[in-house]
């Protein structure tokens, strides 16, 4: 049961105060995702230790944890279609749900970066000499995605989705190497190698993946972010929007780091780029 249904189906045990902030988040659970703890009590007409108060009662450790949880259920990942869509729903619920849902699991994971992670990754990837970017699934598409941004960064770089390819690929690294791995859960099994054998030979590894997971044990750093998505159950969705997001973080990063110079490199490869498309059509 998420916690959604859990408010829904305890309404009646609340006491009155509690029911008010029950119905305050079922009215606009979105609202509530994205409030503080202050503006929630001021909504729902009630103190901020009542909110507390009804955050407990429904096992969460406290605000904080219960807005996870409530993401969770509104963004719990889509096999075809996401959780919360119903069978009946019209093209403009369903598309409205996929939306908000993805918006909630991005701000959950904003509010869960660190940016000293991220900033530690930004100087690891200026000093590399060749980057590879590694990712199984649907991470794989996100590793593509970094390949071809940081194609442009006059740096050596690869990227791979193919577990034997990698683990070639890491034998022929060295200290100049940095070994990019992508993966949600942190559990996959032969990620956890990869990451084992890209520093056995040198090769400084960063991880994109949950927090305290095997795979975040085994790099040089992890930018850890909670993403509210179950993918053993469900194929994931938020979760690579949110790796796809914290790429766009990196790269900003990378190119803001190298200064005006590069910059201007980089202005000259987008200009050539504009020879390849059609001018717009006049108004």
């Amino acid at each position: 049961m998420n916690t959604l249904e859990k408010i829904q189906n305890n309404l009646t045990q609340f006491s009155k105060s509690e029911r008010k902030v029950a119905e305050a988040i079922l009215a606009s659970p979105q609202t509530a995702i994205h409030s503080s703890i202050a503006s929630l009590a001021k909504l729902a007409d009630v103190s901020e230790p009542t909110v507390n108060r009804f955050c407990r009662r429904l096992d969460t450790k406290g605000f904080p944890d219960f807005k996870l949880h409530l993401a969770q259920s509104l963004a719990n990942g889509t096999p075809y279609v996401s959780r919360h869509v119903e069978e009946d729903d019209d093209p403009d619920s369903y598309t409205t749900k996929i939306f908000e849902s993805s918006m909630a699991a991005l701000d959950i994971a904003r509010q869960s970066l660190n940016t000293q992670s991220i900033n530690k990754a930004v100087d690891l990837l200026t000093q590399a000499k060749h980057i590879s970017f590694f990712g199984l699934g649907a991470s794989a598409a996100v590793a593509h995605d970094a390949q071809n941004k940081f194609f442009r960064f006059n740096v050596p770089v690869s990227c791979f989705d193919d577990v034997l390819m990698q683990k070639m690929s890491c034998m022929n690294c060295d200290e100049g190497s940095v070994v990019v791995l992508i993966s949600h859960t942190g559990r996959t099994k032969s990620m956890i190698d990869v990451a084992r054998l890209a520093r056995e030979n040198g090769a400084a590894v960063l991880g994109l993946t949950a927090r305290n997971s095997p795979l975040s044990q085994e790099c040089t750093i992890a930018v850890t972010m909670e993403v509210p998505e179950d993918t053993d159950m469900y194929l994931p969705m938020a979760s690579r929007l949110a790796q796809l997001v914290v790429i766009d973080v990196l790269a900003t990063g990378f190119t803001l780091r190298r200064g005006p110079r590069f910059r201007d490199n980089l202005k000259r490869v987008k200009a050539v780029l504009k020879e390849s498309r059609l001018n717009k059509d006049p108004l």
